[in-house]
């Protein structure tokens, strides 16, 4: 019945900012940028990924101006609901890179059962972890 998912969404507060920090900051490459009247459809994904993320601003046509605002207000405080996972062959070599880049980064890489990993937030507020998974023995 269902074969695949294709795109996720997270809501952003400006998605101009959101772009770039996605693809300058965190490296996921442009998407679709479309503009559908009052919403403008905006992705990206990891390169060489055919699923997409949906960087969403809260408006019309799903919500009203009052529930937009309120919206907007629940991701800057980091409660939008959603937290997006993506893996890395060595996260303390991308903390470092991010750290660079000016990323606020309250977590150090640390080692779990599953692998070592971190989290952090975007600027509008989504909540992100970067994770550097364990090979399983006769794997890899």
């Amino acid at each position: 019945m269902i074969k695949n998912l294709t795109i996720s969404q997270i809501f952003v507060t400006d998605q101009d900012e959101a772009l770039d920090f996605y693809v300058n900051t965190l490296g996921l490459e442009p998407g679709n940028d479309l503009d559908f009247g009052p919403m403008r459809w905006l992705t990206v994904r990891v390169p060489g990924t055919d699923r997409e993320i949906l960087l969403e601003k809260p408006g019309p046509p799903g919500y009203d101006p009052e529930t937009a605002e309120a919206v907007r207000g629940m991701v800057t405080k980091g409660a939008g609901g959603g937290t997006l996972f993506f893996t890395t062959d060595d996260a303390r070599a991308a903390h470092a890179a991010l750290r660079a880049k000016g990323v606020d980064l309250p977590e150090e890489p640390t080692e779990q059962p599953y692998g070592i990993d971190f989290g952090f937030r975007d600027p509008s507020g989504n909540h992100i972890r970067l994770n550097q998974p364990h090979v399983a023995a006769g794997q890899g």
